[in-house]
């Protein structure tokens, strides 16, 4: 298994089953147990995403959202450069879990938590592949309180076959390990008050993508 060191560059790739990158998003790493993987990326980050779902972040317009999940259910969709922009990023990944817990972070310090549900993490030469499944869970920055977003979204790649039953079912379970890790004060939530003090190293520049990206798995 790949292990990486601080301050290394890695790539997140989000990759569907057809072997195509759906996205990917350069990060530094924070620390990598084997088992658990922390990194984190600042503005000026460089990505690469569909581009109708860059057409909709850049016009707010959540229907061109649904065009992208549509264009994925085809398999027709080109990437986009883009670039991570007005928070710092910090990314905690446990290796087999259906769930990544994000926090967001802005000149005023801790915006709040993030629970990404997606696929467990792939280790590549470069970094980790894993696939977002669209629902997630924010979090208040004193974990205190909670709600589950974009469940319109879940609902619709389920019922275009993006997300299998199978995988619905690692996502409800999922969704039971994060409310019990969240309540048990467990996983990142044990050290929240240390991992809110967190802020990127001011030394390190904003990560790059590699050049010449292709868009088939390693």
């Amino acid at each position: 298994m790949e292990t990486f060191t601080t301050g290394e560059t890695v790539v997140r790739r989000d990759v569907h089953r057809s072997g195509r990158v759906w996205s990917e998003l350069a990060l530094r790493v924070v620390c990598d147990t084997g088992e658990t993987l922390v990194t984190a990326c600042a503005p000026g980050a460089q990505a690469r995403w569909p581009a109708l779902y860059a057409k909709a972040r850049d016009e707010g317009d959540r229907a061109v959202r649904t065009e992208a999940f549509e264009a994925m259910a085809a398999g027709e969709w080109e990437l986009a450069p883009g670039m991570w922009q007005e928070t710092e990023l910090l990314l905690w990944k446990p290796a087999a879990a259906w769930f990544s817990v994000n926090a967001f972070f802005t000149a005023g310090g801790l915006r709040n938590w993030y629970v990404n549900l997606e696929h467990p993490t792939r280790r590549t030469e470069d970094g980790f592949d894993t696939l977002d499944l669209t629902v997630d869970l924010v979090i208040d920055p004193d974990l205190t309180t909670w709600t589950w977003k974009d469940e319109d979204e879940y609902a619709h790649v389920r019922r275009l076959g993006i997300v299998s039953d199978s995988e619905h079912q690692a996502v409800e379970y999922a969704r039971t390990q994060v409310l019990a890790m969240l309540e048990e004060r467990a996983g990142p939530f044990a050290d929240a008050d240390r991992w809110a003090a967190w802020r990127w190293e001011p030394n390190w520049p904003a990560p790059c993508l590699p050049d010449d990206r292709e868009q088939t798995p390693a």
